[in-house]
């Protein structure tokens, strides 16, 4: 697996492309299009992110050719569930997250695609694994995302979590190539020396994307992350709007 950029990619992650778009919209809020076509919309904190492109933050394109087919919501807090309803009303797309969360949204019974942790769902060509979190929420459980492709390779989207010794579970189960990782500090989450810490104790990815920084005063910024991950030519600095292929 690797990482198409516009710059050269690092000599450590090329040729091992998983044929994954990725883009980032600020904070936790991802778009991934699988090779086979199918696009998950994950954390969609978008109309009210500081940090998304204001050409981004239209979310009557998520009616049209940037649909999802599932929407990926990891907990109940507002920096993460966003709008995820209003998409999922407007489009028709489905809610994945736990049970509990998905009820409350009230949608239709084919949009509510609700799990608990260990459950997985099939959506086009990947499946949608529920990994646990250490976190808070309104509603059921925090969660993590680990996204299977049909290769079986597989994208580990952290959600809000502390480090935590489940993530060697999830490293000898999944064993994620890329991991989307939440390293914004603050009151609320791991820092970016925390998350650092986690990769190295417990998983072997490919690739590394920092995510849940900078997005408001409170989080640590990019120099912090810069300096956590110093000489990790895993780490994949995207900022917000940015669009890889992995």
């Amino acid at each position: 697996m690797g990482i198409r950029q516009t710059m050269k990619e690092p000599q450590s992650l090329a040729g091992q492309m998983m044929g994954v778009k990725l883009r980032w919209l600020g904070h936790a809020a991802f778009e991934l299009t699988s090779p086979g076509g199918t696009r998950l919309l994950i954390d969609p904190f978008i109309t009210n992110n500081p940090v998304t492109p204001p050409e981004l933050k239209d979310l009557s394109r998520y009616n049209g050719a940037d649909k999802p087919a599932a929407i990926l919501v990891s907990h109940s807090h507002g920096d993460h569930l966003g709008d995820a309803g209003a998409i999922a009303q407007s489009s028709g797309a489905p809610v994945i997250g736990m049970v509990e969360l998905v009820a409350s949204l009230a949608l239709p019974g084919e949009q509510g695609m609700g799990g608990n942790i260990g459950g997985a769902i099939k959506v086009g060509d990947v499946t949608v694994h529920l990994v646990p979190a250490t976190h808070s929420t309104g509603s059921g459980s925090p969660i993590g995302f680990v996204i299977e492709l049909a290769s079986g390779k597989t994208i580990y989207h952290t959600g809000d979590t502390w480090i935590m010794s489940d993530m060697a579970l999830i490293e000898e189960v999944h064993h994620p190539g890329l991991i989307l990782l939440c390293c914004g500090g603050g009151p609320y989450t791991q820092n970016p020396r925390v998350a650092a810490l986690a990769i190295s104790k417990y998983f072997k990815p490919v690739a590394i994307v920092p995510m849940h920084f900078g997005t408001f005063p409170v989080l640590e910024g990019e120099a912090e992350v810069k300096k956590a991950f110093a000489g990790d030519s895993r780490m994949v600095l995207m900022r917000p709007g940015d669009t890889r292929t992995v």
